[in-house]
């Protein structure tokens, strides 16, 4: 039975365009050679997109619930809906553009790697360069085995929450390891289809592995892990 819900749309912050060098040398191969990248404004997701969030898009699509989302691990509200695929995501932006009248979609590798520099070309991670252990988070905030409540820790330069840690966020690019050696400079987008679609950050279960800023993973579009989520932008006019 349909449940009566309010429609909620996500918070976004402003995100100023600008120029960094994505990639990094000391890197696994897939994100060399380092090269500038010219990104124009866009608003992003404050939080990713919560529990809460999604089942209002459910609740008004008849959409499917995602697989874990009642067990109690993964169900608070406020925690970032896990197990939805990359089809999934864009479902959801879709529908939230339809909704709104304007332009939802996921982030592209280079939004989410300025997103996440902020403006500091040369720092490992979003916070810096210290050593990830100097997070409560990284030493005993996935406890449980489960993602936190989003907006447990300090919110970045651009007022957003989790860039880099609790889960992998799903991106627009289509992934391909050398993908940056043919990379355009101004707003690069890989639209070329191959087996697997880009994500970034880092989650609950592999922890720093690819919480660095340039670090790049992927997954096929279909599949549903319960340390993957998403966070979406607005764009701007």
């Amino acid at each position: 039975m349909k449940r009566e819900s309010e429609i909620l749309i996500p918070q976004v912050a402003k995100i100023p365009g600008g120029q960094f060098f994505m990639g990094c040398d000391e890197g696994r191969d897939d994100e060399q050679p380092v090269h500038q990248v010219t990104v124009d404004s866009f608003e992003m997701g404050i939080y990713t997109i919560t529990n809460q969030e999604y089942l209002s898009f459910l609740d008004e699509t008849d959409g499917v619930y995602p697989p874990f989302i009642n067990e109690p691990i993964f169900s608070h509200p406020q925690q970032p809906v896990v197990s939805v695929s990359w089809e999934d995501a864009m479902s959801y932006c879709s529908w939230l553009s339809a909704l709104t009248g304007t332009n939802f979609r996921l982030p592209t590798e280079a939004e989410w790697e300025w997103a996440s520099r902020q403006m500091k070309n040369e720092k490992l991670y979003p916070w810096g360069d210290e050593d990830p252990s100097i997070l409560e988070i990284y030493r005993d905030g996935w406890k449980d085995n489960c993602p936190q409540v989003v907006g447990q820790q300090s919110e970045n330069l651009f007022g957003l929450f989790n860039l880099g840690d609790n889960v992998h966020e799903w991106c627009a690019d289509w992934y391909a390891r050398d993908y940056y050696q043919t990379s355009p400079k101004h707003n690069p987008l890989n639209s070329t289809p191959t087996e697997r679609k880009s994500s970034r950050g880092g989650s609950w279960r592999h922890k720093i592995k690819v919480s660095r800023c340039a670090a790049r993973s992927s997954l096929h579009p279909s599949f549903k892990y319960t340390d993957y989520g998403f966070r979406v932008i607005k764009e701007v006019p």
